[in-house]
């Protein structure tokens, strides 16, 4: 039998405002009621579980070293799902409660369906299968010569197909990528990435079967490309000119703008090769010339990091929250939508998750301070618990007295 759990007198915020001292109730992974309450918890607050709209959970998770590159090549995929679980849970620890993994397969829908089962526990996660040529971004993560490849397509017919065998495996959504990437071996970031007729056939066999498309962008054209073609998200965005503003907000599509993993490259703070870094370098200024006022004309930018754990890490989703509010000089408000309510709505989960409200899961941070009110009190070390599908995995829950 479920018993019921509550906090009293908590200050609330439930993804869309601030509700005041409140009780909250939940059963299992199920938010009971949230009512206000006469009594106040003095110095914490409660806020939704974070929603990280970008990641890759597939990444070296122990406490040694490994090379990120060949990790995974030399790995054996059973042993991997071991530490993509692990970098789930990171993340619910550090207040991110949701992850869609943007550009997974069967390792990852392994873990997810084995924490929607309650084998282990862990937080939501969502998949997506990526849909990519042969010298694109996503396979030029793995050297020319290694003979074991990851899936690729070089046609229309190809790529129909690559989306129905994911469709199959369980995905909930496809990636394509509209440009070259910054970390991808021997690629340009200007480089073509499948033609329009492949592109083409991919969003329309993936929306014909449900699934929404997150289009991986670097470039002005590259996101011209994904404004074409009927995208649902562009991941990273760079290069967002003007001209694009209107018809993104018009068709109300999300940007991720993986802040801290571009500035992390080109500052030289982790470690990668004098390419990519040089390649960073010029996505961050030609990001930064164009992202501020596109934040302040309203584009729809979501929380969505780039983490794996090596490059950002499951738990810097909060810098990457301060971060977004400075540059788009946002209210703390707008900034915690951002990561909560609308990443949910991103990820097609708004009727589940990203709010506090009855019938909604339980997913949840208590914190010290006030982050609706000041941004710079969203950090790590104000994290007091988590709650995550109903269990507490982190922390302690603050009672009266």
């Amino acid at each position: 039998m479920t018993t019921t759990d509550s906090i009293r007198g908590i200050p609330l915020w439930d993804g869309h405002a601030y509700r005041g001292a409140s009780s909250l109730e939940w059963s299992g992974d199920r938010i009971e009621a949230v009512e206000s309450h006469d009594e106040v918890l003095d110095g914490y607050s409660v806020i939704p579980g974070l929603i990280d709209t970008h990641v890759h959970l597939g990444a070296y998770s122990g406490s040694g070293r490994a090379d990120w590159s060949s990790w995974p090549l030399i790995t054996p995929w059973e042993e991997q799902v071991f530490h993509i679980a692990n970098n789930a849970q990171k993340a619910a620890r550090a207040g991110v409660t949701t992850l869609r993994d943007l550009s997974g397969d069967e390792r990852q829908l392994a873990v997810k369906r084995a924490f929607d089962e309650g084998i282990q526990q862990g937080p939501r996660i969502l998949v997506h299968g990526a849909v990519g040529m042969t010298a694109g971004h996503g396979d030029l993560f793995i050297p020319p010569h290694y003979p074991h490849r990851g899936r690729t397509a070089d046609s229309p017919d190809e790529c129909r197909k690559l989306v129905r065998e994911y469709a199959r495996m369980g995905a909930d959504g496809i990636k394509i990528f509209t440009t070259g990437g910054v970390l991808s071996m021997g690629d340009k970031v200007g480089w073509r990435n499948q033609t329009l007729d492949e592109i083409r056939a991919t969003i329309d066999e993936a929306h014909a079967l449900s699934m929404p498309v997150a289009a991986h962008s670097h470039s002005a054209e590259g996101n011209e490309i994904a404004l074409s073609v009927g995208v649902d998200s562009i991941e990273h965005g760079t290069g967002l000119e003007p001209d694009q503003w209107d018809r993104l907000i018009e068709r109300n599509i999300s940007v991720a703008p993986t802040l801290l993993i571009n500035d992390a490259i080109a500052d030289g703070r982790v470690a990668v090769g004098e390419e990519a870094q040089a390649k960073a370098k010029d996505v961050v200024a030609y990001r930064d010339s164009l992202f501020g006022d596109a934040g302040r004309a309203g584009i729809r930018f979501v929380l969505g990091t780039d983490a794996n754990g090596v490059f950002v890490q499951f738990g810097d989703q909060m810098e990457e929250v301060r971060l977004m509010a400075r540059m788009f000089g946002w209210t703390a408000e707008r900034a915690l939508r951002a990561a909560t309510s609308d990443a949910a709505d991103v990820v097609r989960m708004s009727d589940r998750i990203g709010s506090l409200a009855p019938g909604h899961g339980a997913d949840f941070v208590v914190l010290r301070g006030r982050p609706w009110e000041d941004i710079e009190d969203l950090r790590l070390e104000n994290i007091v618990a988590v709650v995550s599908r109903g269990r507490l995995v982190h922390g302690e829950l603050p009672t009266a007295g």
